[in-house]
């Protein structure tokens, strides 16, 4: 095993053929497909299942990945580190919607000035989405809603959420979920830590959301209840970021819900130098404490 076939392996796995891969890495089809036979031969395992032309990774495949961009992520810093170059490469971080929308910006645009050698690629979604993208190596880290539980990850809380309920204008005051049980409620996709906050908050006081409408923006909430269509939970950070905030109601919740903390996780062991510099400008903004102690 060498770190050519490593890169091959990896490049496979992520484009999903052989042509595709080639392509990417500049080699010719034939050399990847001898290059793979040898890495199974070596690991005494089939890393794909083939289909006509394209490859799909095996439960093999799936967990020699993890370690595959490990290595090769160990390999990169440890060049970086001797040659004392600063930050370089790509830096993919992952971020919820609201935080990329109103927290981040001046953050990524300080650190592209600083760093102009770090190519950003941002992607955008719900916690759970993030976590699995972090755990499975497609993500260099990425900004989630808190506690961090997960075993695998580490991290830092940077921004603290206020989250607040949205309602139409003229809608009855809401002090307790009582008050709106039976209410339908806009959220994102079930792995949404904001809509498990949400149900929580339903549940704890014996009461049920109505019907849960799937959206894919916060925008399209902010429409759906100024049009009187129902309810939704969102960051008042958010919401005042939004052109017509002002057309709903804006409803607070109580001290145990009220408010949520904001992560950045990192999968444990694998600090990269463009993570380390991107932490230290967060701490010289204030963001995080310096010092703070991952969990």
């Amino acid at each position: 095993m060498d770190l050519v076939q490593l890169e091959i392996f990896r490049a496979v796995a992520d484009h999903g053929s052989i042509s595709a891969a080639a392509k990417h890495i500049h080699r010719v089809p034939s050399n990847l497909t001898m290059r793979i036979k040898q890495l199974e031969q070596d690991l005494g395992a089939e890393l794909f299942i083939r289909e006509k032309s394209r490859l799909r990774l095996s439960p093999a495949g799936w967990s020699f990945l993890d370690y595959a961009r490990r290595i090769l992520d160990l390999v990169q810093q440890a060049r970086a580190t001797v040659a004392g170059a600063e930050p370089q490469g790509t830096f993919a971080l992952g971020s919820l919607e609201s935080t990329a929308a109103v927290r981040i910006p001046q953050l990524l645009a300080a650190y592209n000035q600083r760093y102009a050698k770090v190519d950003l690629d941002l992607s955008t979604g719900p916690s759970g989405t993030m976590i699995d993208g972090v755990l499975a190596g497609r993500l260099a880290a990425a900004f989630v809603d808190g506690p961090l539980l997960h075993p695998a990850l580490e991290g830092v809380p940077v921004f603290q959420e206020e989250m607040v309920i949205i309602a139409p204008q003229h809608h009855q005051p809401i002090h307790r979920a009582q008050d709106v049980s039976g209410e339908n409620i806009y959220a994102f996709r079930a792995n949404c830590s904001y809509r498990h906050h949400f149900e929580s908050w339903f549940s704890k006081d014996a009461a049920v959301p109505g019907k849960i409408f799937e959206m894919e923006s916060y925008h399209g909430m902010l429409a759906c209840v100024s049009a009187g269509a129902g309810l939704a939970l969102m960051p008042r950070s958010m919401l005042e970021s939004m052109p017509g905030c002002s057309t709903v109601s804006i409803w607070p919740l109580s001290s145990a819900f009220r408010y949520l903390r904001t992560w950045l996780v990192w999968r444990r062991g694998t600090v990269s130098q463009s993570l380390n510099m991107f932490v230290r400008l967060l701490e010289e903004r204030g963001v995080v404490q310096p010092g703070t102690e991952t969990a």
